[in-house]
């Protein structure tokens, strides 16, 4: 069974064609890429693989269980973490984390294991007793990923999870997204603009551009199948030609 399962998705917003018979498979356990330009297709994917949005016509699978018509089943194995995600600026990041936990278990055990889980994963140490309206824009997006993997979902869905970070945090997010799959069951769906951080993190890569998919393989496989140094320059080249 994979962990997603898309097959000929298509999404219309009234004239304007955002997906166009999109078909990918994502295994259990692996990270799985999605990269291209603004306006190729990639948070609409996310958006419908999270039960937001529904297609216009195709389907997609969270563990065999269909986005639109078991939603509430899928719901309760993913988490999503938006672009765009925020925090509630007058709390401190672990009042945050005890707000949130709080929609997942009324049980103190294991909201207490999860805070740790999310500590641990943001790295802020004494910083998270702080409003988060006083964290750095890196900062908060290491907050709004320890809140997405603490409740250890079977499918994080992450949607540019360093897009506008300096080195120092994107490094440390990434590394925690790597670090997390190799310790628990959970499988990443991630969006980037990013191709040489697709490339470090990802086990496989779809390329999507104008709302299709044009290329589909291991950052080492595209990258010899396209006579490329890296994914960035394998991505012009299939752009040009798809």
């Amino acid at each position: 069974m994979y962990a997603v399962e898309a097959e000929d998705l298509t999404k219309s917003f009234g004239s304007v064609v955002a997906l166009s018979g999109v078909n990918f498979k994502v295994d259990q356990r692996e990270i799985y890429g999605l990269i291209g330009p603004n306006g190729a297709g990639k948070t609409t994917t996310l958006r419908i693989v999270a039960t937001l949005i529904k297609p216009t016509s195709g389907t997609a699978r969270i563990l065999g269980n269909d986005v639109v018509r078991d939603a509430s089943i899928v719901r309760g194995l993913i988490s999503y973490l938006p672009e765009e995600a925020g925090a509630y600026k007058n709390i401190s990041g672990i009042e945050y984390l005890n707000f949130m936990a709080g929609f997942y278990t009324k049980d103190q055990k294991e909201a207490g294991e999860m805070i740790q889980e999310a500590s641990r994963i943001s790295g802020l140490a004494e910083r998270l007793r702080d409003k988060t309206k006083t964290y750095s824009k890196g900062m908060l997006r290491r907050l709004l990923l320890s809140r997405a993997l603490m409740i250890r979902p079977k499918l994080a869905i992450l949607d540019e999870p360093t897009g506008g970070l300096d080195v120092v945090h994107a490094h440390h997010i990434r590394n925690s997204i790597r670090e997390y799959t190799k310790i628990h069951d959970v499988s990443v769906i991630l969006s980037s603009h990013n191709m040489l951080e697709v490339e470090f993190l990802c086990d496989r890569v779809a390329m999507i551009n104008a709302g299709k998919i044009v290329d589909e393989g291991t950052p080492d496989e595209l990258k010899k199948k396209h006579g490329a140094s890296n994914l960035e320059e394998a991505f012009v080249k299939v752009a040009h030609v798809a």
